[in-house]
């Protein structure tokens, strides 16, 4: 149990991870950098949430 407990930790903190490097990319940007940048950040923010979920999904599916 202490297992899938550090796993699912590690995926909590990959997710924040990938906010974190969001906010980065997009943050005081001026405005036309920013709608040049903002498309590929969030692109990049929903494949790494996308890859944790899948990732959390198959640890819950091996503690079952």
């Amino acid at each position: 149990m202490a297992d899938t407990e550090l796993a699912e930790e590690l995926l909590q903190l990959e997710e924040a991870d990938a906010w974190f490097e969001y906010l980065e990319s997009t943050r005081g940007q001026a405005e036309t950098r920013y709608a040049e940048l903002e498309p590929w950040a969030w692109a990049r923010l929903a494949q790494r949430l996308r890859a944790v979920r899948a990732r959390r999904s198959r640890l819950r599916t091996a503690a079952a």
